[in-house]
């Protein structure tokens, strides 16, 4: 039996299409400024995102890991939604790297309001950690795939602005966003100071990240990555795949979407199932299996060839569409599901 897997949509394998843009690519060395493809990649992916300047990098944590070292100093604080991806996934890295104080703020589906953040932002004072930055996360990962409404994104970053803080986005679903709210991903990008985009996640490419944003940061993001041991060779091989995915497989993304709310439409019948179908806004599904802990139900699925994560809380799983899931694959997962579970 063939497993079904909803893990994440890290999983994807290469196409073949882009396993020949891959072996066909143009390379040289990336430590010296000297690969054509990691050079085109850049270019475009800030083009995109209407910003200034991009740099490669191996993950979206170290995209993320760069902008706050290159905005932040030691004893700086920076705020974001306490189920953020930079607290809960990238292995205590804000304090560890950076001596950065991480400042959890609550939100709902990881989204923050202007109140909350204008709340949070610290008084100049000998006793308190300078509040430095505004990290944001579009779509919101343990929000289970929740999309940044544009204004209220605009009025949370303009808070921020007002209180002399940078803004970072982790856009590392961020075209997802964009299929779905059928908004330019440059209107979050914008108005931000940097944004990193993954291009492993939905779109499928095998590795890779960008960090993106105003040219000066960027020089100071490439020096940070040097030092974490991020500046590759002949990364064009890499890039490639990246470029691939970007020009072939963003709009694709409306299948995943697509998929996940018949997903959830067919996990909302069964018994001792809940989803609630308006929470599924991207390639995300939420399902609350009341039987047995979350773990458990984890167990009982895989063994029947159908792969998935917890997600957070009691009876709570994590159900991921993406480019090697088909709505053939959703309607036989399903089957496989209501078979463990009616058991």
């Amino acid at each position: 039996m063939q497993p079904i897997d909803f893990r994440s949509d890290t999983v994807t394998k290469p196409t073949p299409a882009m396993r020949r843009a891959i072996a066909d690519a143009e390379v040289g060395d990336d430590v010296y400024g000297e690969d054509p493809t990691v050079l085109r990649l850049e270019a475009r992916i800030a083009e995109r995102l209407g910003l200034e300047a991009a740099l490669f990098v191996p993950s979206g944590t170290q995209a993320n890991q760069l902008a706050i070292g290159a905005h932040c100093r030691q004893g700086d604080e920076v705020l974001t939604e306490a189920g953020s991806h930079i607290l809960h996934y990238e292995g205590g890295a804000v304090p560890a790297l950076w001596g950065v104080q991480p400042g959890p703020l609550p939100g709902t589906r990881g989204l923050l309001t202007p109140e909350v953040v204008e709340a949070a932002v610290r008084e100049e004072n000998i006793h308190n950690p300078r509040t430095r930055l505004l990290s944001l996360e579009n779509t919101h990962n343990r929000g289970g795939g929740a999309v940044w409404p544009l204004e209220r994104f605009r009025a949370v970053v303009e808070v921020a602005r007002k209180a002399g803080l940078a803004v970072h986005l982790d856009g590392a679903r961020l075209f997802n966003a964009e299929v779905a709210a059928g908004i330019p991903a440059s209107s979050w990008a914008k108005l931000t100071d940097t944004t990193a985009v993954c291009f492993s996640k939905g779109l499928g490419a095998p590795v890779g990240s960008a960090l993106v944003g105003r040219a000066d940061l960027i020089r100071e993001a490439r020096r940070l990555r040097k030092r974490l041991g991020g500046a590759m060779r002949q990364a064009g091989i890499l890039a490639a795949a990246a470029l691939h995915a970007l020009e072939h497989h963003v709009e694709r993304l409306a299948e995943d979407h697509a998929n996940a709310r018949r997903l959830a439409a067919g996990l909302a019948q069964l018994p001792g199932v809940k989803v609630d179908a308006a929470h599924v806004e991207t390639n995300m599904v939420v399902a609350e299996f009341a039987s047995r802990p979350a773990p458990e139900t984890v167990a009982l699925l895989a063994r029947h060839g159908v792969l998935t994560n917890t997600a957070g809380g009691p009876g709570l799983l994590r159900l991921v569409t993406h480019l090697d899931v088909s709505t053939r694959d959703i309607d036989e997962a399903l089957a496989r599901i209501r078979r463990a579970v009616v058991a």
